[in-house]
C-alpha cells in the first residue's frame, strides 16, 4: 500500500500523462484545464452577452468530465490515500520563506500567512488575491490557455506557442519567487 500512499517517481507520472496524450490525440482532443470556465459559462448562457461565449458547450463536455475528475481525485487522495505525512519542503526552502513571514506547511497543504481566512479578510491578503486572479485570468486568456493547456497538450503536440508560453511562465513563476514575493511579504 505503500506504492499508492508515497510520491511517484517523475517518469511513472510522466508516461501515464504521456498515454492519455496519445489517446486525446487520437480522438483529435486537447487537455487545458482553464477551457472549462468558458464552457460552464457558456452552458450557464453567458454566450447571449458576449460572442467570446457563443460555443456548443456540448462538444465539450468530456473537458467537464476531467475537471471533475480531478476534483474527486484529489478529495480521495486527500482524504484516503494520504499517510498524513503532509508537504515536505527542503530545509532551505522553509528558512527562506520564514525570513518572509511564510510559515512552514506542518502538515498543511497552504501556508496560512497567504491562504487563511484570517488573511483574506485583511486588505493587503485580500489585494493580493484579487490581483493574483486578475492577472492568472488576463494572462490565461492572453496566452491562449493555462500552464496544463500548453505545458502538456501544446507541448505534446510540437506548438511553437507553447514553448513560447511555457518559458513566459517560468520565467514569469522565477520573477515572482525571486523579486515580487519578498516584496509582498517583507516583513518591517
Amino acid at each position: 500500500m505503500e506504492f499508492i500512499y508515497g510520491t511517484w517517481h517523475w517518469s511513472i507520472s510522466g508516461f501515464l500523462i504521456g498515454i492519455t496524450m496519445l489517446i486525446l490525440t487520437y480522438f483529435g482532443k486537447s487537455f487545458g484545464m482553464s477551457s472549462n470556465l468558458r464552457t460552464l459559462c457558456s452552458m450557464a448562457g453567458a454566450g447571449k452577452f458576449s460572442d467570446f461565449f457563443k460555443m456548443d458547450w456540448r462538444e465539450q463536455k468530456w473537458s467537464l468530465a476531467i475537471v471533475l475528475g480531478t476534483i474527486v481525485g484529489g478529495f480521495i487522495a486527500y482524504h484516503f490515500l494520504s499517510n498524513g505525512s503532509g508537504v515536505n519542503l527542503n530545509p532551505e526552502t522553509i528558512t527562506q520563506l520564514q525570513t518572509l513571514g511564510i510559515d512552514a506547511p506542518n502538515g498543511k497543504l497552504l501556508p496560512d500567512a497567504i491562504f487563511s481566512i484570517e488573511m483574506l479578510q485583511t486588505p493587503k491578503g485580500f489585494a493580493i488575491l484579487m490581483i493574483g486572479g486578475l492577472l492568472i485570468g488576463f494572462g490565461t486568456r492572453y496566452a491562449g490557455g493555462c500552464t496544463s493547456g500548453h505545458a502538456i497538450s501544446g507541448l505534446s503536440n510540437l506548438q511553437l506557442p507553447s514553448l513560447l508560453a511555457v518559458i513566459g511562465f517560468f520565467i514569469g513563476g522565477l520573477v515572482m519567487a525571486h523579486y515580487l514575493l519578498p516584496i509582498i511579504f517583507k516583513t518591517a
